[in-house]
């Protein structure tokens, strides 16, 4: 498959252009490639392994490995998908480790028409991503909710939900089946919507009456 030309401006050249300019010496194109996925994969991995700094530090091994990766890269497929696979590998390498340093345990359609049906997401009453920002107590209670979801859990209502890849794709970067993916996402959904009712009802028990 013929190249598309690499523009002069690097912030316009898509992902696979970026990684085909780097394989050829670019090291410039690297380094666009990471200031572009560095805020999204950073949240990503933080809400994984529930750490800032060891999100920090899954962040720099996941593009220490796709340097390591590059030439493997199959310039047919996507390379988001690809990137967002190596971070999870490593999040879940983390945590194995952290689980065994410390001998504990962790405990319409988004995208495209492979993704969380909304009205799934709406009954489940379930903050939008992009209204959970709206203030820091809101903020803190969904980090929390979904810190507390099983890893399994955890990793594809993030993939799913907040960074909005298609049931095929995490299929894909999870080697697991389709049904599977489904099956987590949905028993994810109503998981969060009950931590995240409880913390609601709980604050309305708190509230003092007049």
């Amino acid at each position: 498959m013929t190249q598309a030309p690499l523009p002069d401006d690097l912030t316009k050249a898509t992902d696979e252009q970026l990684l085909a300019a780097y394989r050829t010496g670019s090291d410039l194109a690297f380094e666009t490639l990471l200031t572009r996925y560095e805020r999204e994969l950073l949240f990503f991995v933080t809400r994984f392994v529930k750490e800032r700094a060891a999100a920090e530090d899954v962040f720099q091994e996941t593009f220490i490995q796709l340097h390591l990766s590059a030439d493997t890269f199959d310039p047919t497929r996507k390379f988001r998908p690809w990137l967002f696979t190596i971070a999870a590998n490593k999040a879940r390498d983390y945590l194995r480790k952290a689980s065994r340093r410390q001998a504990t345990t962790l405990s319409t359609t988004l995208g495209d028409e492979d993704g969380p049906e909304l009205i799934d997401l709406l009954q489940a009453d379930l903050p939008l991503p992009d209204q959970h920002a709206e203030d820091n107590e809101t903020r803190e209670k969904v980090r929390q909710a979904v810190s507390e979801l099983p890893e399994h859990l955890r990793e594809v209502l993030l993939l799913a939900y907040f960074h909005q890849f298609a049931y095929k794709e995490i299929a894909e970067m999870l080697s697991v089946p389709l049904g599977t993916v489904k099956s987590r996402l949905h028993a994810a959904v109503g998981t969060f919507a009950d931590l995240w009712k409880t913390r609601t009802n709980h604050r309305t028990d708190d509230t003092p009456t007049a």
